[in-house]
């Protein structure tokens, strides 16, 4: 197998072995808050927002530390516990206590981290400034089948159902523990190229050849590329892209959790309104593997560059904003286990809801293929600090998200959505108008 080939193949086994456990995780967020909220009967008494708060407020934290761990033990190893603790995550929901599953919060939080960090690391070391762009695009669709098959079960398996019995929450929770664990395992898979343009690959060679393997050697290394994340901190390119990174966190919470639990709440979907959680998950699923899959084969010829792709994005997602406004109640996200009766400004329609949860997958679909693109562009010589900082901001702000989402109405939330993401659309342009100027001086950082 050429080079080129086993690159190809590590990234395809990455995107393979994120949409195993993604499948479970991402299905799990969509219907934690309503399984939750049929579990506070008992004595169980946590909240689904306030987990996935915890979650991405630590998540944000670790982000600081996640270079020096990925540097210490490699992406691969990285990879894999992390996903223990993302199956852990799921089990509990098997038999849940509030305190497990709030001390589970803070674990995946840290363990999210370090496995985008690796993540972000493992796609730049097998991409070149050629393929990067493909290869984003490829992660991208095969990550975000998880949406399609996780959501297709609950559709089936709920169609119906106006209550979540214990026996379907622990055969939903053990099938999704069982597929998170399946792909752990596949990270063992992935080959370490034979050659690399990246200095992560260079100085993963220099490692395994010379005394560069020692403790102190690997701790010098977690030293610097924690210094390096501080410095790539205030970078200009760094603080523009946050504007626009920060948008993705926002609008991740919205399509991931909030929009499910919105569907849910609706009394006038009738009884089918459980189950119209999974079918939202399936066309959110469908619009990001269309979005990956395409804009990954429109980056191989890129003369138009990345703009037109983020345009289409926050043009869709503005679309989208606006038909969800005309067709959900405004307290939908705040409704108690009885749901809500209100009505927005039409008839709630279950049609366009859907229509809406594809349009939300596509338009993210359209930012975070062309913010990995640019990234790997930008760093291929730095790529966990830059990488880890990415996530850092997208997590503090979906974290945020997910605190305010507990108080505010559908309409504040959206138009906080609109603001973030016409301004960080108007950052992404000015990054990627002077990426090749960037490039061509070197990774030297242009602080602010």
């Amino acid at each position: 197998m050429s080079s080129e080939s086993k690159k190809l193949f590590n990234i395809i086994i990455l995107g393979v072995a994120f949409m195993f456990m993604f499948t479970a995780f991402q299905t799990c967020g969509n219907v934690a808050q309503t399984v939750i909220t049929n579990l506070n009967s008992t004595d169980f008494h946590g909240s689904g927002y306030t987990s996935m708060a915890i979650i991405y407020g630590v998540f944000s934290a670790s982000n600081l530390i996640s270079p020096s761990v990925v540097a210490i033990v490699g992406p691969q190893i990285s990879m894999f516990v992390s996903g223990i603790f993302y199956s852990a995550y799921i089990a509990v929901f098997i038999q849940p206590f509030t305190w497990a599953f709030y001390t589970a919060s803070v674990f995946i939080g840290i363990a999210a981290a370090v496995l985008w960090t690796a993540q972000g690391n493992c796609l730049t070391i097998n991409s070149d400034e050629n393929t990067i762009g493909r290869n984003s695009g490829v992660f991208w669709a095969l990550l975000q089948f998880s949406l399609f098959f996780g959501n297709l079960y609950i559709y089936l398996a709920w169609q119906g159902k106006t209550h979540i019995s214990e026996g379907d929450r622990r055969t939903v929770f053990i099938a999704l523990t069982v597929i998170s664990l399946v792909g752990t395992v596949l990270f063992f898979l992935i080959r370490k190229p034979e050659e690399s343009n990246t200095q992560e690959g260079e100085d993963s060679t220099n490692e395994n050849l010379g005394d560069a393997s020692s403790s102190q050697s690997k701790m010098t290394r977690a030293v610097d590329a924690f210094k390096r994340s501080m410095k790539l901190c205030l970078t200009k390119e760094i603080l523009l892209l946050s504007i626009t990174t920060a948008y993705t966190g926002l609008e991740l919470t919205f399509f991931s959790g909030v929009y499910g639990t919105c569907i849910g709440a609706v009394n006038k979907f009738g009884s089918d309104e459980k189950s119209l959680i999974g079918l939202s998950g399936i066309f959110i699923g469908i619009g990001e593997i269309l979005g990956g899959g395409f804009f990954g084969l429109v980056n191989k010829n890129n003369r138009f560059g990345r703009n037109p792709v983020v345009i289409l994005g926050i043009v869709v997602h503005f679309v989208a904003f606006y038909l969800i406004f005309f067709n959900m109640p405004n307290n939908a996200p705040l409704a108690s286990i009885e749901g809500t009766n209100d009505q927005a400004y039409m008839d709630p329609s279950k049609e366009l809801a859907i229509f809406c949860s594809f349009l939300l997958g596509l338009g993210d679909s359209c930012f975070n293929t062309q913010l990995l693109s640019i990234l790997g562009f930008l760093y291929s010589e730095d790529s966990a600090p830059a990488f880890a900082i990415f996530k850092f901001v997208q997590s503090i702000c979906a974290a945020v998200a997910y605190f305010y989402s507990n108080y505010l109405l559908l309409q504040w939330q959206l138009l906080i959505m609109v603001v973030v993401g016409f301004f960080g659309t108007i950052s992404f342009f000015t990054v990627e108008w002077e990426a090749p100027a960037f490039v061509a001086r070197g990774s030297d950082y242009s602080s602010i």
